[in-house]
C-alpha cells in the first residue's frame, strides 16, 4: 500500500533522527529554556528578518492554534476564517472549547478576502446591538489553505490593510508554510510574512519533523506572559529541547525548503500527468496537495494498492480526492501512482 493521505505519515528527516540521537544524554534545562530553543529562536529570527519576534515551539498545529487564539482573544472575541478553514473543520472545536467563536464565511478556493472581513466587520459595527453579539477580532488564514492554494503578497497586504481598518490581529496559519513557499507562482517569504502577520506559525510536523511548530509573534502586545498561556493550555513541553533540537538542524542550512522543493515537486509531476490524462481538479494547487475529481469506478480500483482521502462527491458518478505529496514522497511512488491512474479511461 502507498499512501497519499498526508504529509505526515512517515517520521523524521535522518538528520533529524541523527540530532536527536546525538544529544539524546545530555541534560539541558526544561520547558523550552535549553541553548538547542534559544539557537533556534535565534536562528528563525535571522531568517524572518524579525529580531525583535518571540519565537515559542509547540508540539502540534491545533494546539498552537488554541493557544494562540485563545491568549490573542478576550472573552467576548472571535476569530474570522475562511469556511474550509482548520480551525473551523478539522480541530474538533478546539478553538471553540475554549470559549471563543469561530466566524467562518465563505471563501473562494479556501482563502479568505479582505472584502471578506470588510463585510463581517461592517456587518457586525453597524448592527444597533452589536454589543451583544462575538466582536470579530482575528483574522486567520492558513498558507498552503486547506485546498492547496497560496496566498500572494498583494492579497496578503490588502488583509493587512483590513485588520488595520478594523483593528484586527492577522495570525497565520503555517503547518504546510513551507510548501506554500516553494509552490510555483509563490511571492511570500519569511520575511514579508513577519512584516504583514502580527503572528503566524512555521510548521514542521508535516515538513520533516517528528513533530513541532515554531509560534513567532511579531506584535508585542501579544507577546506578554505568552509563556504563562502556553504552559496553562498544556503546550509547554518539559523536554522542549527537543522541539528546538529538530528546528535547529532543519533551519542551519536550506534543508527545510529542500524538502519542501520536493514535494511540490513530486505534486507537479502528478498534477501534469492527471491533467494531461483529462482530469479536472477540484482547486488549481501549485502545492503539495492535489483535488482531482475521478471516476467513482476507478476510486474503488486504487484504493486496493493506494491511500488517499475523499474530499466529498461532485455528481452521482465522481468524487473529489486529495493526492497529498510529502518532503519523503519517493519519485518511484508518483511513478507507480501514474501509472495505475493511466491504466484506466477516463469515462465510464
Amino acid at each position: 500500500m502507498l499512501r497519499f493521505a498526508s504529509d505526515y505519515q512517515e517520521g523524521a528527516h535522518p538528520r533529524v533522527l541523527q540530532k536527536l540521537a546525538e544529544t539524546n544524554l545530555e541534560q539541558t534545562a526544561g520547558y523550552g529554556e535549553d541553548e538547542y530553543c534559544l539557537r533556534a529562536a535565534e536562528l528563525l529570527r535571522e531568517r524572518c528578518m524579525a529580531p525583535h519576534a518571540a519565537v515559542h515551539f509547540l508540539v502540534g498545529g491545533t494546539q498552537t492554534n488554541m493557544t494562540f487564539l485563545s491568549a490573542a482573544l478576550r472573552p467576548h472575541q472571535g476569530a474570522i476564517c475562511a469556511d474550509t478553514g482548520h480551525i473551523a473543520v478539522h480541530e474538533t472545536g478546539a478553538v471553540e472549547a475554549t470559549g471563543h467563536k469561530v466566524i467562518a464565511v465563505s471563501g473562494a478556493e479556501g482563502k479568505l478576502s479582505a472584502e471578506a472581513v470588510d463585510a463581517v466587520c461592517r456587518r457586525h459595527f453597524s448592527d444597533d446591538s452589536h454589543e451583544h453579539m462575538v466582536m470579530p477580532k482575528v483574522v486567520y488564514v492558513s498558507d498552503s489553505t486547506e485546498l492547496g492554494t497560496i496566498y500572494t503578497k498583494a492579497e496578503l497586504s490588502q488583509l493587512r490593510a483590513a485588520c488595520d481598518r478594523w483593528n484586527l490581529y492577522l495570525y497565520l496559519d503555517g503547518a504546510r508554510l513551507g510548501y506554500a513557499l516553494c509552490a510555483q507562482g509563490n511571492d511570500v517569504d519569511l520575511p514579508f510574512l513577519a512584516s504583514v502577520c502580527d503572528a503566524f506559525y512555521i510548521g514542521g510536523t508535516k515538513q520533516g519533523l517528528l513533530f513541532g511548530e515554531a509560534l513567532v509573534l511579531q506584535n508585542s502586545a501579544l507577546q506578554q506572559d505568552f509563556r504563562y498561556i502556553l504552559k496553562q493550555k498544556g503546550g509547554m513541553l518539559a523536554k522542549g529541547r527537543l522541539l528546538g533540537v529538530q528546528f535547529e538542524e532543519m533551519f542551519r542550512d536550506d534543508l527545510y525548503f529542500e524538502l519542501s522543493r520536493h514535494a511540490v515537486e513530486q505534486a507537479m509531476r502528478l498534477k501534469a500527468a492527471l491533467a494531461r490524462m483529462g482530469f479536472s481538479f477540484l482547486s488549481d494547487s501549485p502545492s503539495n496537495q492535489q483535488f482531482p475529481i475521478l471516476p467513482d469506478s476507478l476510486l474503488e480500483r486504487l484504493r486496493k494498492d493506494f491511500a488517499f482521502s475523499d474530499q466529498g462527491r461532485v455528481d452521482a458518478t465522481h468524487t473529489a480526492v486529495r493526492f497529498c505529496t510529502s518532503w519523503a514522497t519517493r519519485p518511484e511512488d508518483v511513478d507507480a501512482l501514474i501509472g495505475a491512474l493511466e491504466q484506466s479511461p477516463l469515462a465510464f
